[in-house]
């Protein structure tokens, strides 16, 4: 594989996870991937551990921001300043699986109008064949993917020319919705099938998982679970699935994305109601 590969990842004050999803995406690097840090705040032992690791040979560059960030100005930083056939970002809570990129890249190549492919982050008891099926798609190559209009924003491969196509980040436009963007204008994106699970530490089934009871959960409130008013282990497993369910069912029609912040903000607040036991789902 010769095609070069930025990677971003965002830190700022969780260096149990740090430690392990930094630790296992340069143990899948080759010379072709350079990773890009950008951390967040002043935790200390957090900036000690990212700065620790600024000697491997794979990471390319180091910013420290006092403030918090978040998600568009490291990532316009990264898309600004990469020169990279292909972008990428992982979490901090995320362990890629090994050859991901090498099985992304292929696919890339291969087929033209992929745009945006990634790892799945979900648990295998989360895949629902029956929902899923429709949506699962094989492209030139023998590659298949479970289609979707976004991809989450973690252990996913974006070729560069769709940057150059819409540009950088708009100030309170999400990955998610750039990726719907991209899906209006033509590009096709999806989580590469049989699937590159990427382990999510903070759903709380991971054996990585660092939030042992629901004090832990109110007390270090990941995103996800702040955005849903998520107070239990329990709601958030059943939120993790909910999203899950989403990826397999949602529409991949090209003008799905339209409205995207409106719709989001009526899925959200659905999805609260069901977490609230108003109209909660079972398994199917």
């Amino acid at each position: 594989m010769s095609a070069k590969i930025d990677i971003l990842m965002i830190t700022h004050d969780r260096p149990y996870y740090t430690r392990l999803a930094l630790e296992r995406l340069l143990e899948t690097c080759d010379d072709n991937m350079r990773v890009w840090l950008w951390h967040n705040g002043e935790h200390e032992e957090t900036l000690a551990l990212v700065r620790s690791f600024r000697v491997h040979p794979n990471v390319y560059r180091f910013h420290h921001s006092k403030e918090n960030k978040k998600l568009n100005e490291p990532t316009n930083w990264l898309w600004s300043e990469s020169d990279a056939t292909y972008v990428s970002k992982v979490d901090d809570d995320c362990l890629v699986p090994a050859e991901w990129t090498r099985t992304l890249v292929r696919a890339h190549e291969d087929v033209p109008e992929f745009g945006v492919l990634g790892c799945w982050r979900f648990r295998e008891e989360d895949f629902f064949p029956e929902l899923a099926q429709k949506k699962i798609r094989e492209f030139a190559g023998g590659h298949r993917i479970l289609q979707n209009n976004w991809i989450e924003g973690s252990g996913y491969l974006m070729k560069r020319a769709c940057v150059d196509s819409l540009g950088l980040l708009d100030r309170d436009e999400s990955f998610p919705q750039r990726c719907g963007r991209l899906a209006g204008a033509g590009w096709v994106h999806g989580w590469y099938f049989p699937f590159l699970y990427q382990e999510h530490m903070d759903d709380p089934r991971s054996p990585y998982c660092a939030l042992k009871a629901d004090e832990d959960l109110r007390r270090q409130m990941p995103l996800t679970a702040e955005t849903f008013a998520i107070t239990t282990l329990e709601d958030r497993v059943e939120q993790i699935r909910a999203s899950a369910r989403s990826c397999q069912t949602s529409s991949i029609h090209p003008r799905a994305h339209v409205g995207w912040r409106k719709m989001s903000r009526r899925l959200r607040r659905k999805a609260t109601s069901a977490l609230l036991g108003k109209e909660r789902h079972g398994s199917p």
